[in-house]
């Protein structure tokens, strides 16, 4: 049997997505009550980080751990991948060694190999493309607070990043409507943005997006391997932070969102991660069990 990867939101059918978000929030329960369920006892995740992350890393090391399983941290200096080795060679060595592995990397080719070349379950924990297990968690926070999201209003504010192109899928897997607000240059992928037309609209401003929104979500405006476009980003990007006033547009119960790390007083005003809307602390907690229930359903796929 093929194993099921997880490269975006669309590899899994909106049951599947429901299922994992259920049990999330289940495992996040039994971890409260120190009845945490090893159901991946024995297994092994292989975590290849190309990019560097503390949440990412933190997550899935604990989350394996919780579960009764066990984490491997390779980055680029650990392995042959760093030194030139063929994807398909690195992903056909080490699928033989571990249960399943997560790639946290650049390209969104680079993990599409790796996955073709693999005979265990293959997570995308973040490419230049998409970051869908930050999507899972952000479903899983809003669900907790305000139930559903179907039928709801999300508005992305920032850059059309792979965090806006996850949301993207997003929108069609759970049936929201999303306004993206981004300064012209800034886009998302045109060809991903024409395929779900009818779930997205573009703004140019950012109050015009948020307003009547349940849902507001935004991310640094300079990602990792953009330091080069510093500069230029904060000017093209400067009109368009997140914060008390423009939350006040926002329908009175909306929420908001940013996957952090966050800078203060750049994408965000200083204070509003901490404010009442703001959810980014549970948001990510939750990266914790959505990775846990995403792990326990892919391995019993396998």
């Amino acid at each position: 049997m093929k194993p099921r990867h997880f490269l975006t939101l669309m590899d899994l059918s909106q049951d599947e997505l429901k299922h994992v978000i259920e049990r999330a929030i289940e495992l996040k329960a039994l971890r409260k009550q120190n009845a945490e369920a090893e159901t991946l006892h024995g297994k092994v995740l292989g975590m290849i980080f190309e990019k560097s992350s503390t949440r990412t890393r933190v997550s899935f090391e604990a989350g394996m751990a919780q579960m009764g399983g066990s984490a491997l941290f390779l980055s680029s200096n650990d392995t042959q991948l760093g030194r030139g080795e063929p994807i398909a060679d690195s992903a056909k060595v080490l699928s033989r060694m571990v249960d399943i592995v997560m790639i946290r990397t650049f390209g969104h080719d680079v993990i599409e190999d790796f996955a073709a070349n693999s005979k265990v379950p293959v997570i995308n924990a973040l490419t230049d493309s998409y970051h869908p297990c930050q999507l899972l968690a952000d479903i899983q926070t809003y669900t907790e607070h305000r139930g559903s999201i179907a039928g709801k209003t999300v508005s992305w504010i920032g850059d059309g990043n792979n965090m806006c192109q996850s949301y993207i899928n997003a929108a069609a897997q759970w049936d929201f409507k999303l306004n993206i607000a981004c300064p012209v240059g800034f886009d998302p992928d045109a060809e991903l943005m024409a395929k779900h037309k009818d779930r997205i609209e573009l703004f140019r401003d950012h109050k015009a997006a948020v307003r009547n929104s349940d849902l507001v979500v935004t991310d640094t405006w300079a990602s990792m391997g953009q330091e080069d476009e510093k500069q230029t980003r904060m000017e093209a990007f400067s009109g368009y932070q997140v914060n008390e006033e423009l939350m006040a547009t926002a329908n009175s119960d909306a929420l908001m969102m940013h996957c952090l790390p966050a800078y203060r007083g750049l994408e965000v005003s200083d204070t509003i991660l901490d404010a009442s809307d703001s959810v980014v602390w549970d948001e990510a907690e939750n990266r914790l069990h959505a990775q846990k229930a995403l792990m326990e359903f892919l391995l019993s796929q396998h």
